[in-house]
């Protein structure tokens, strides 16, 4: 029996192309969820693993698709193996059938795991050389520092809830949120150290 697993990152995505490609490679069934790979809880996964009986084959459309890591592709595999089923990657043309299928799995899994190390590493250094530049990274705020404060002198008046601050400088939550830590750390900074 084969058994398909489809997953995208954010609910805007869609598994479409992965359903299509498991469903003409045969699979009987497809579990599919929208998680971030770095998300340990997976639970169509979970339940996927649990379901595995030996016979079964596990398909994804590509291994990035399964995990995000080598360490944890490996452990995924092993449970798969130790419910004495089997892997198969249509996009690597990987299938642990065989002893080359498992080999080719390893070398593939290192130099995917090694590939995004790669591509956080430029990140990082990209995002530092911008900031030494001066440049802003990330997000722009959602108010302006004169809103700001404005929002944390209400907030601190006590007469105003974060909830009613976001509302009225029409803002996510979290904005109120990050602007009142902000303000805190600053303040803090400003402190004497006790002696």
């Amino acid at each position: 029996m084969l058994i398909g697993y489809a997953r995208v990152s954010t609910e805007e995505q869609q598994t479409h192309a992965q359903i299509d490609a498991l469903t003409k490679a045969g699979c009987d069934r497809i579990y599919q969820e929208k998680r971030s790979g770095g998300n340990l809880r997976r639970p169509q996964l979970e339940q996927l693993l649990l379901a595995l009986e030996p016979g079964h084959t596990v398909v994804v459309y590509k291994l990035d698709r399964i995990a995000r890591s080598l360490k944890d592709l490996l452990t995924i595999i092993e449970r798969i193996e130790s419910a004495g089923a089997e892997f198969r990657s249509l996009t690597e043309h990987i299938d642990t059938k065989s002893p080359a299928g498992r080999m080719i799995f390893q070398i593939v899994g290192a130099f995917a795991e090694f590939e995004r190390e790669l591509i956080r590493e430029r990140t990082r250094v990209g995002m530092h050389a911008a900031m030494q530049r001066g440049v802003i990274v990330g997000r722009p705020r959602g108010m302006s520092e004169t809103e700001e404060a404005e929002a944390i002198a209400l907030w601190r008046g006590g007469r105003h809830t974060r909830t009613e601050l976001a509302r009225r400088y029409g803002v996510h939550l979290s904005s109120i949120k990050r602007a009142i830590k902000r303000a805190d750390e600053k303040a803090q900074t400003r402190l004497p150290f006790a002696s």
